[in-house]
C-alpha cells in the first residue's frame, strides 16, 4: 500500500510514522508513505496556496488550481495502480471499521489531502477527490492528525503488518447476528490474582470449548 500525503505541514507526521508497526511495516518494504509540501504546488515566487474568500469572511481559503496541480502530479507517478483521493475534513463520512476494511482491501495507493485555515475551495471537494472522510464530529485544527488515524488503521490491515490472524478478533472486526459489531473480550496475563483481583475461573480452565463461549459472551456485554 503506498499513502502520498499532501500538507502544509508534513513535519507533524514525523513522530507517529517513524516508530512502532508504522516503521517496520515501510522497513520490510509492506507500507510506503511520502510526503508532499502544498506550498511546492503554488504558482508563485512565495507558493501561495490559499485566498480571501469570495463573498468576504473570516479566514483564508485553500485555492482549487493549487490543489489541483497537487493531486494531478501526485497521482501521474503511480498512474496505473488502484488510487483514492481522499480529503480529511470535518464535513465527511465517519471513517468507520467497515470503511477502513474497504480501503485496505480494493485499493493500493491513497492519496490524502489534509487541509488548513478557514475551508477547500468547494470546487475541490466537488471536482478533484473521490470520498471526503471525518474522524469524528469536531474540528481539528488541520487534517493531518485525521490522516495520521486513516493511515495507521488501513495500514494494520495489510497482510503481513501484524502477525498473522491478529486483527481478527479485535474490536469492529467481527458482528453479531443483528450485524451490529462486537467489542474485544477482556484479557488478562500473570499474576493470577493481584491485589485481590483474581482472573476469571474460566480462563484457567482448559477448557478452550467453555473459554470461546465466555469470550462470545463476553464480548456481546461490551457491544
Amino acid at each position: 500500500m503506498q499513502f502520498d500525503i499532501i500538507s502544509l505541514f508534513p513535519g507533524m507526521f514525523d513522530g507517529p510514522f517513524s516508530t512502532s508497526m508504522l516503521k517496520k511495516a515501510q522497513d520490510k518494504n509492506l507500507v510506503e508513505i511520502n510526503f508532499h509540501q502544498l506550498h511546492d504546488f503554488g504558482f508563485d515566487e512565495r507558493g501561495t496556496v490559499d485566498d480571501s474568500p469570495y463573498g468576504g469572511g473570516k479566514g483564508m481559503i485553500l485555492k482549487v488550481d493549487v490543489v489541483d496541480k497537487a493531486i494531478t502530479e501526485v497521482r501521474s507517478q503511480k498512474s496505473e495502480a488502484r488510487s483514492k483521493v481522499i480529503l480529511l475534513s470535518p464535513k465527511g463520512k465517519r471513517l468507520t471499521q467497515d470503511k477502513v476494511v474497504e480501503l485496505a482491501s480494493n485499493f493500493d495507493h491513497l492519496i490524502l489531502l489534509c487541509g488548513h485555515y478557514e475551508e477547500f475551495d468547494e470546487r475541490i471537494r466537488q471536482n478533484l477527490v473521490d470520498e471526503d472522510i471525518s474522524i469524528g464530529d469536531f474540528v481539528l485544527t488541520g487534517g493531518e492528525i485525521p490522516a495520521m488515524a486513516l493511515v495507521d488503521s488501513v495500514s494494520r490491515l495489510i497482510p503481513g503488518v501484524l502477525a498473522a490472524g491478529s486483527a481478527t478478533d479485535e474490536s469492529f472486526m467481527q458482528k453479531d447476528e443483528s450485524g451490529d459489531f462486537l467489542l474485544e473480550y477482556p484479557q488478562y496475563t500473570r499474576p493470577e490474582i493481584y491485589k485481590d483481583w483474581p482472573v476469571p475461573e474460566v480462563l484457567l480452565s482448559g477448557n478452550h470449548a467453555e473459554i470461546e463461549k465466555w469470550r462470545q459472551n463476553e464480548r456481546k456485554k461490551a457491544s
